[in-house]
């Protein structure tokens, strides 16, 4: 009776080439088809094919809490030159609950294109958050 519940989002690892890889978020895993409207000028009907185009990726969003003396996102950030990044390969791995990979999400030569610090507020109760935002070349998916 173990598959007759959804899988639960919370328990994930990404391995992102950086020394800690404990996040508490990660969106955008997705991956869309551009279509193409094609007619030939002769044909009866009055309207378009659709046809499958190039694919499209979001950008990736990975969020987790900060430490005093971890700043890897912004070190990351920082290795442009010109229009040369650091790209890393990411991997995101959604367990199960003896910490096993079910699904796999493989993310090729991503770099950061954003790096945001927490929301500060001086009535705030919450743990302070960095966000960094990836592009990336594609996105595979892997069920195990």
């Amino acid at each position: 009776m173990a598959e007759s519940y959804p899988v639960s989002a919370f328990h994930f690892q990404v391995e992102w080439g950086g020394t800690r890889i404990g996040f508490t978020e990660v969106s955008g895993l997705t991956v869309e088809l551009q279509t193409i409207d094609y007619r030939e000028g002769n044909a009866k009907e009055y309207q378009v094919t659709k046809m499958p185009g190039i694919p499209q990726f979001s950008n990736i969003t990975l969020k987790r809490g900060m430490y005093r003396t971890d700043n890897e996102f912004f070190q990351w950030l920082n290795t442009v030159s010109l229009n040369n990044i650091e790209r890393r390969d990411i991997t995101v791995s959604l367990l199960n609950e003896e910490h096993d990979p079910i699904t796999v999400w493989k993310i090729k030569a991503a770099f950061p294109t954003k790096v945001e610090g927490p929301s500060l507020n001086s009535t705030g109760n919450e743990v302070a958050v960095e966000t960094i935002e990836l592009a990336h070349e594609g996105l595979t998916v892997e069920y195990i």
